[in-house]
């Protein structure tokens, strides 16, 4: 595996020579994680050193819609200007279902002055990072993703499936940590590691998980932006992967009535730059403080951070009770029924881990939002509520329970607008705004049933 951190153009070119790429594929993440861009020749992108597009490209909602009028266009120039975008060297990867040899390449995006543009997904993580980085701090993730595999539909009106996998049936029953049942999948899974592998992504466990059809992949812990970077390649490789066995690969957070859903488990912890030493312990071994103000952080901020870890009107049928997914922010110790868990560790490996965000958060904006949240607890010095040592589901909500709700308490969480931006904040929630008026134009079929002759 070839080290890129510190790739350069001349490195970049060299790459490239040598696997006699003839396309790049131009990427910047939106908010929604969607990758945006162009394709272009090897020849223009090694002149061009970057592309440009509107503004308003990485600032649309899932539906592909965008605010018309509002302070959407504080941030947003109304005339629809240029951004510059420039690439990050050390992200290229083969794209290794390309019929000719084609690399991918992220960009980020910058105004023509060259500053970061504030609201790309991209630019709020470093922005997360250099504030860690301004206090001689390293934060370290290793996120935990899971999917649902279902059988192909191209009906959205007809509830989903689980694919038939090499017996010719579909799982009707829960295989938690099933090797038989990952083995149905053999050769989706012989494709998808040997994408990886060719990708040069970091994934480590696969496992079966609680759902029907559920999966799950770890990724090694690393530094926050270069892990977004995998999962955000990791989500493009498995839907393509999933396509060529005709099968659907899909990271909602609740796609199945009736089976749990799918979280983006994110393991965290905090190294001093200078010395290596995991902050999150003192020299005896003892948890420092820096841990528990880490975890006060995540108590106060992440309900308001919810529509940044909960980004759908679906995502919000997840974080039910006794369904696998956290309701509330209690803490403890390798403890699965509470939002922040702290897992059984070596002083060294000492981390914590927030159970909230769906695997249909954008990686960008998760990692940056709960590094965000732990920052503030640590530099506000906040003290955690009692550990619980028992069942969190027998507690409270302490989490909006829709989107709409979320976007409210995010609106009135002043601190994280100062460490993530008041622009991105601002573009993010009108953005979020429109895709839910946008819900709301929808009848489900419950209230059809129930209420049509009913009320």
């Amino acid at each position: 595996m070839v080290d890129k951190k510190n790739f350069g153009f001349a490195e970049l070119e060299q790459w490239l020579n040598e696997r006699r790429v003839t396309e790049i594929e131009c990427l910047v993440p939106d908010l929604t994680g969607v990758a945006r861009g162009k394709i272009l020749p090897r020849e223009k992108f090694t002149e061009d050193r970057g592309m440009r597009l509107p503004e308003a490209i990485v600032a649309i909602g899932v539906t592909g819609e965008f605010p018309e009028e509002g302070p959407y266009y504080d941030v947003i120039h109304a005339t629809d200007r240029d951004m510059h975008l420039r690439p990050d060297p050390s992200t290229v990867r083969i794209v290794p279902w390309a019929t000719d040899p084609t690399a991918q390449v992220i960009h980020d995006c910058f105004d023509r002055n060259g500053q970061l543009i504030p609201y790309a997904p991209r630019s709020v993580l470093r922005r997360i990072c250099d504030l860690y980085a301004a206090e001689g701090w390293s934060p370290v993730v290793a996120p935990e993703l899971e999917f649902y595999l279902i059988e192909r539909n191209s009906d959205p009106n007809t509830p989903l499936r689980p694919p038939r996998g090499r017996s010719g049936r579909a799982e009707t029953s829960r295989q938690a940590y099933s090797i038989d049942a990952v083995n149905e999948f053999d050769p989706l899974f012989e494709d998808i590691y040997a994408y990886c592998e060719q990708m040069e992504l970091n994934v480590d466990t696969l496992i079966h998980e609680v759902g029907a059809g559920q999966m799950e992949i770890n990724f090694f812990h690393d530094h926050p932006l270069g892990l977004a970077d995998e999962v955000f390649f990791f989500k493009r490789t498995i839907r393509e992967t999933a396509l060529r066995h005709e099968m659907y690969a899909t990271f909602m957070a609740k796609p199945m009535a009736g089976e749990p859903g799918s979280a983006m488990h994110v393991h965290q912890s905090v190294v001093d730059t200078a010395s290596g030493r995991n902050i999150f312990s003192n020299p005896d071994g003892t948890p420092s403080k820096e841990f528990y103000w880490y975890i006060g952080g995540l108590q106060k901020y992440t309900p308001a951070a919810m529509a940044l870890f909960a980004p759908y009107v679906n995502s919000y049928r997840r974080l039910a009770r006794s369904t696998a997914a956290p309701i509330n922010i209690q803490w403890g110790t390798d403890n699965r029924t509470v939002g922040i868990r702290s897992p059984v560790a070596t002083p060294a490996a000492r981390r914590i881990e927030n159970r909230v965000i769906g695997a249909d958060a954008n990686p960008y904006v998760a990692l940056a939002a709960t590094l965000a949240c732990g920052y503030l607890g640590i530099k506000n010095r906040i003290d955690p509520t009692p550990e619980c040592k028992g069942d969190a589901y027998l507690s409270e909500y302490q989490l909006p329970r829709s989107l709409s709700e979320a976007l409210g308490w995010l609106a009135d969480e002043k601190d994280l607008h100062d460490v993530l931006g008041r622009e991105f904040v601002t573009v993010y929630s009108e953005v979020k705004e429109i895709e839910h008026d946008e819900f709301m134009k929808v009848i489900s079929p419950w209230e059809r049933e129930h209420l049509l002759l009913h009320v």
